[in-house]
């Protein structure tokens, strides 16, 4: 049977660490946004506040980047088009950084440490994980959950 790519009603995105171009964030928000034209988004939304944040970092319209996904291009056409279009050009390190800074983050005060210890308790699982401390930490690990993991 085949996978189909776009159907996210079956199975996540992909993680948010995984890069092009150099930027996190960016794959899975393509997966989202060609889910949604497909009518096969589920749970998952384009233009969420985490796709905001590549979308504020370079300068582009989350509604223009969208329209290029519907037109069809590629993973690497659509990553061209990005970098041409960025109102914020910005440089190999400053993606590598913006990454870094992204793949690490994690609750930066008590408030939103509580938030997240919460979230773990209430996930399918009951999880409560000292190694889950990172927002995509969570994102990976709700994604697991949510189409049948084990954690």
């Amino acid at each position: 049977m085949a996978h189909d790519l776009y159907d996210l009603t079956q199975h996540p995105p992909r993680s948010p660490r995984v890069r092009l171009g150099g930027f996190v964030i960016l794959p899975r928000m393509i997966d989202k946004a060609r889910a949604t034209k497909a009518g096969k988004n589920g749970e998952y939304n384009y233009g969420c506040p985490l796709d905001a944040n590549v979308l504020d970092f370079v300068g582009v319209e989350a509604s223009a980047l969208k329209a290029q996904i519907d037109n069809g291009l590629g993973d690497g056409e659509i990553l061209i088009w990005l970098m041409a279009n960025a109102k914020k050009p910005r440089s190999a390190q400053e993606i590598a950084a913006f990454s870094t800074f992204h793949e690490q983050r994690a609750p930066s005060s008590p408030a939103s440490r509580a938030k997240m210890s919460d979230y773990q308790s209430s996930t399918p699982a009951g999880a409560k994980r000292d190694d889950i401390t990172a927002w995509f930490d969570v994102l990976d690990l709700d994604d697991h959950q949510s189409f049948g993991g084990k954690v």
